[in-house]
């Protein structure tokens, strides 16, 4: 593969993933208001809700099977699409079947499109030789924070949903189907008889590599990352469900400073994940998922026992810098764990996204109203902090990129941007 094939690839998908994190974003940050235009009452809402991520799962594992026979770039070119106009659907429709079917839509679409984004993420990272999954995860970080605001917006001018969706996804979607024109399947390419990037491990035989990529996934050993993924989910629903209420019912902050804690959260994630390759490439994963586990599980920490709103927000901001570098890496892990079969190991890890987005804000909720939201917020204090104890298994195989923990990032004959 060529060095421009890999950089447009690179951009491309950064593309993909600023245009899910706006599109995410649109949706969960009006669904007060999708509630009022349906008449959704607040027994049925949690049901809806939690059927999105259900069949996120359940799109998840079909792509798994897709992949198989159509590249990742294909499923990921059409789901995005789908995605939006689901999207669309939720926004125009005016009975409750019919934002049921757009939200099935949605869920069904958003799971193989975060699945098919993160293989291709992963198989990308494996042809540069060195980290570059976080400047992903750092693009939907940022299409999240735009999606917020626009969300915003239309909140403020009380617009219609379909109004308030309408020009996002009219920039959107052009944008992420021009742009998928130029998306990479690296893996895919080498196999085909390109030129192949250096493999994750650093072998310098291609073979020994492909041989060894060819052993099925063995859940045992991806399980510690599946527990990481789903702490770091529980720990992010937590702040996106719950950092509000929090502010305002336990730290008496004003109904206007209970916003800040969510965006500052959003602002440190962005950060992290825009230095987090650096980072990765001078330490090794190992320190920096330890270093982020630590951090969040300080963060959580203040958050419960913090004596006013600021220091609840400062809390909150450290969360911010701890728990974003811990998804991109539990996909690259998983990348390099399985070699020859990373898309299957992509597609089973990300069912745990689900899984700690599912359990995480129901979790904090009954344990808030049982016991207390200051007791709850330790909750995934320690999940992320037992989080940390799995970091070696983001080292079981030689990242290549760690500085000297992992070995020196190695030589390439050339330079991919």
């Amino acid at each position: 593969m060529t060095q421009a094939r890999l950089r447009h690839g690179r951009v491309s998908l950064g593309v993909s993933f600023f245009a899910q994190g706006a599109t995410f974003a649109l949706l969960v940050t009006r669904i007060p208001a999708i509630q009022d235009r349906y008449s959704i009452s607040d027994g049925l809402l949690p049901v809806f809700l939690a059927a999105v991520p259900v069949l996120a799962g359940v799109g998840s594992v079909l792509t798994e099977r897709v992949v198989t026979r159509v590249r990742p770039s294909v499923v990921l070119r059409w789901l995005q699409p789908v995605v939006m106009l689901a999207l669309l659907g939720v926004g125009a429709g005016t009975r409750v079947w019919q934002v049921a079917v757009s939200l099935g839509a949605f869920g069904l679409a958003v799971g193989g499109l975060d699945a098919s984004m993160n293989m291709l993420g992963v198989s990308l990272q494996r042809a540069y030789g060195r980290s570059i999954m976080l400047g992903f995860h750092a693009s939907y970080s940022l299409g999240g924070i735009v999606g917020a605001s626009l969300a915003w917006v239309g909140a403020h001018w009380d617009l219609a949903l379909f109004v308030s969706y309408l020009p996002a996804v009219a920039v959107l979607l052009p944008a992420a189907l021009i742009g998928s024109r130029w998306y990479a399947d690296a893996d895919a390419d080498a196999g085909a008889g390109g030129v192949p990037g250096p493999t994750e491990s650093g072998s310098a035989v291609a073979g020994d590599a492909g041989a060894a990529g060819r052993a099925p996934v063995v859940f045992r050993m991806l399980l510690p990352l599946c527990l990481v993924m789903a702490f770091a989910y529980i720990g992010d629903s937590t702040v996106s469900n719950w950092s509000a209420k929090y502010l305002k019912d336990t730290l008496g902050s004003s109904a206007e400073l209970a916003t800040v804690p969510y965006n500052a959260y959003m602002v440190t994630t962005l950060l992290g994940r825009s230095i987090g390759d650096f980072g990765v490439r001078r330490f090794g994963p190992v320190t920096v998922v330890r270093f982020g586990s630590v951090l969040a599980a300080a963060g959580f920490a203040v958050v419960a026992i913090a004596p006013g709103a600021w220091t609840g927000i400062l809390g909150f901001t450290l969360l911010g810098f701890g728990l974003c570098v811990l998804v991109p890496q539990c996909f690259a892990a998983a990348g390099r764990m399985f070699p020859g079969a990373s898309d299957a190991a992509v597609a089973r890890l990300n069912i745990f996204n689900y899984v700690g987005f599912l359990v995480g804000s129901p979790l904090v909720g009954a344990l808030g109203d049982a016991w207390s939201y200051r007791g709850a917020m330790m909750v995934p204090m320690v999940m992320v902090l037992v989080a940390s104890l799995y970091a070696r298994s983001f080292g079981r195989v030689p990242a290549g990129y760690g500085g000297g923990h992992d070995g020196q990032e190695r030589p390439r004959a050339v330079d991919v941007g």
